[in-house]
């Protein structure tokens, strides 16, 4: 008689290994940081065999850039359209502040940063994945500003990219200092007199 039972629905549970390994590499950059992270380690966390993890990226920088690039992709709002460029722009800034509000995401970031630094593959590989996307919402709000005629077509789009983004992330990485619903109003009305002189 032929053997008719189901799947044991391996399927999901590559899922479920998958989500683990991925709570687990987050766990583990908040905790010790990349230099210090293994693939191994990473495996003990998430309670599966490092075989687990090895089929799924050959090295501690490809999951890393993998996993943090899937983050990014399945957490970047969309930036309010307004109907003005001045509350876009104060949009496009409340989305960076609620992407950034969690401690946890800002050490990570900041680990990572600095990780960078010393290894230019990654910058690069990190540059596809978390840089670009947030550049490409931020062109949404330049986009629609030159669509509705509030800014010339022929302005510096990379230069207004770098006003919109720039500004406030060193402020919610490098500094202290608190973003409030005052700085966010001032930081808005300035940047957007700045595209306007672009």
């Amino acid at each position: 008689m032929a053997n008719t039972r189901e799947p044991a629905g391996a399927a999901l549970l590559q899922e479920s290994v998958t989500a683990a390994i991925t709570r687990a590499m987050f766990d583990q950059l908040a905790e010790i940081g990349y230099a210090r992270m293994s693939m191994d380690a990473v495996a003990r966390r998430a309670g599966v065999g490092k075989a687990a993890v090895y089929r799924r990226w050959p090295s501690k920088q490809a999951m890393l850039i993998d996993l943090v690039g899937a983050a990014i992709r399945q957490n970047l709002p969309e930036v309010p359209d307004t109907g003005s460029l001045s509350g876009d722009v104060r949009g496009f800034l409340d989305v960076i502040v609620k992407q950034a509000a969690d401690p946890r995401t800002r050490r990570i970031a900041l680990d990572v940063l600095v990780e960078t630094t010393r290894t230019p593959e990654l910058a690069a590989a990190l540059q596809d994945v978390v840089n670009k996307p947030r550049r490409t919402a931020a062109a949404t709000v330049l986009t629609r500003a030159m669509d509705r005629g509030e800014l010339p077509a022929g302005i510096d789009v990379e230069l207004g990219l770098d006003l919109l983004i720039s500004p406030l992330l060193i402020r919610l990485f490098r500094t202290e200092e608190k973003v409030d619903d005052a700085y966010l109003t001032r930081l808005a009305k300035v940047t957007v007199a700045a595209l306007n002189a672009l």
